[in-house]
């Protein structure tokens, strides 16, 4: 079981909380000039990496606030927890190579 460290309550167990899927995914715009191959893609496609993810969290039996997590799919090991509003953490501190392992779409 995953243990995250929710940025308002601290560490809690996994069944507290929710994967909302892929993090830092942008609306393609502007949208009257939209092809539906963009649409379709920012819709249906995400990514599917064997290494660090970058996920969108919310805890559902908690504070109910959504946040960030960089975690490795491989090991299930969280690399980084951070807010919303923040950036996405740098690659290269986070990954012993510095380097995201393949993608599968």
């Amino acid at each position: 079981m995953l243990k995250i460290d929710c940025p308002w309550c601290g560490p809690r167990a996994e069944v507290e909380f929710c994967c909302g899927g892929e993090s830092h995914i942008q609306r393609p715009e502007p949208f009257d000039k939209v092809t539906d191959a963009e649409w379709a893609s920012y819709l249906f496609y995400r990514q599917n990496p064997k290494g660090l993810h970058f996920e969108r969290w919310v805890h559902k039996h908690g504070c109910r606030q959504w946040f960030n997590v960089a975690r490795d799919t491989v090991t299930h090991e969280i690399k980084s927890v951070y807010l919303m509003a923040d950036p996405k953490p740098d690659v290269q501190k986070l990954t012993p190579t510095g380097k995201q392992k393949e993608t599968n779409k």
